[in-house]
């Protein structure tokens, strides 16, 4: 995490947040909500199966409302959803954002990551 990224002010709807975003999270998720017309999306952040280390991070805005298994939390004015079987494999992380020449967008720091395959998209969890 870079020292001056800084998790956001948090209000959770429904528990303490078990994942936090930095505020460099929030901005970069709020300029891709203006980019592509969509102010009041939400973040929907999760874990799908794939890859060569077994699972990979999945990320999207949503316009949707919550579902019923979904996790609702609110960081500087950013709902962010993660849902119950995601949450197993994310509690505990950061969500930081990324700009880099290798890479841009967001990234995780999770505790629950045991390993990362050579590129660095997917992980494995520990046991």
């Amino acid at each position: 995490m870079s020292e001056v990224s800084r998790i956001a002010s948090e209000v959770s709807e429904d528990e303490s947040p078990r994942v936090r975003l930095t505020d460099a999270a929030v901005r970069w998720t709020d300029a891709r909500r203006i980019k592509l017309n969509m102010p009041n999306a939400a973040l929907r952040i999760g874990v799908k199966g794939g890859g060569c280390e077994g699972y990979t991070y999945v990320t999207d805005l949503t316009e949707d409302p919550p579902g019923p298994k979904d996790h609702v939390y609110e960081f500087s004015g950013l709902k962010v959803y993660v849902n119950d079987r995601s949450l197993r494999f994310l509690d505990g992380s950061v969500v930081d954002a990324k700009n880099t020449l290798m890479a841009q967008g967001l990234q995780f720091d999770n505790p629950q990551q045991a390993t990362t395959c050579g590129c660095g998209a997917t992980f494995s969890i520990k046991t």
